[in-house]
């Protein structure tokens, strides 16, 4: 499948104040820290940006600074779901009216659908809009797994969707995706322990929280598999990997956000119910992360 649609997307994070406010100017330099480290797209209100505990208004409000921060410099995603198709068409709705170039609605994740009423939610939700579609399949969450035929399937009723996000540590699942059905969607996987092994079978990209904190070493990998240099994209891989493997062992929205402050960079808390990293999990994120801490210039 050819499409503008490519690379290492970033699944922004949601800055917030030391009392849980939306963060705007930390999310602005959210957007051009990532966007300067070459990051191909950005994601906004996906799960790392902690989009379950924001408000409506504030996840309007998320994508509205996403998109005026990113003025066109490269594609932007937004998150779109929600636990009713109302809500999750007006989402969807609000994101296309704000510019976004994707949108990708997960499918309700409290009371788990049949597989026949996913298909119908997404459909309703894809067809509300012009703008090109990303499924996304979060089975862990949502408690439906969307198989390479389902996705399929959607994609040749529905014109406007166009991409599919596989979170899911099942690589042969994307391979699938990617080899079976490339000419109907563009794949891209999101569980980060799998980034290197996805770019090397031909996804269209990758999406990872983790390129909040290290987004040049991602697209570095990114890069390295492109021109063939799989020796390179290696070294380059094992850089990065200790620290996307201890975000993925512990509570991964907070292990980014430590992450981030750990190379100086403000993310402020996570929402409540989520709480900080416990002082062990804290002390090793910070470790790992440290080495990514970039010297001010003329240091």
């Amino acid at each position: 499948m050819t499409d503008s649609l490519r690379g290492v997307l970033v699944a922004l994070a949601t800055p917030a104040t030391t009392d849980g406010a939306l963060d705007e100017a930390a999310l602005r330099a959210l957007v051009d820290r990532t966007i300067d480290g070459g990051v191909h797209g950005v994601v906004a209100c996906g799960s790392t940006g902690e989009f379950t505990a924001l408000t409506t208004d504030e996840r309007r409000r998320v994508v509205e600074v996403v998109v005026d921060q990113t003025a066109g410099r490269v594609p932007v995603v937004a998150q779109t779901g929600g636990t009713s198709a109302a809500k999750a068409i007006a989402l969807t709705r609000h994101a296309e009216a704000a510019g976004v170039d994707v949108v990708m609605p997960v499918a309700p994740y409290y009371e788990p659908l049949t597989l026949d009423e996913t298909r119908h939610y997404l459909r309703r939700v894809a067809g509300s809009v012009q703008v090109p579609v990303m499924l996304y399949n979060l089975p862990h969450a949502t408690g439906v797994d969307l198989a390479p035929e389902v996705v399929a399937g959607l994609a040749r009723e529905v014109p406007n969707i166009r991409y599919v996000k596989n979170t899911s540590p099942d690589m042969a699942q994307a391979a699938r995706l990617i080899h079976e059905y490339g000419d109907l969607v563009g794949t891209f996987v999101g569980w980060d322990s799998l980034i290197l092994s996805a770019l090397v079978s031909g996804s269209a990209g990758v999406m990872a929280g983790t390129a909040n904190v290290v987004p040049a070493e991602l697209v570095e990998v990114h890069d390295r598999v492109r021109e063939g240099d799989l020796a390179a994209a290696r070294a380059a891989w094992a850089r990065v990997h200790p620290l996307l493997d201890a975000a993925l062992s512990t509570s991964y929205v907070a292990a980014v956000k430590a992450a981030m402050e750990a190379i100086g960079h403000s993310a402020g808390p996570v929402r409540d119910p989520l709480l900080p990293l416990g002082p062990a999990d804290a002390a090793r994120i910070e470790q790992l992360a440290a080495v990514f801490r970039r010297q001010p210039a003329g240091v």
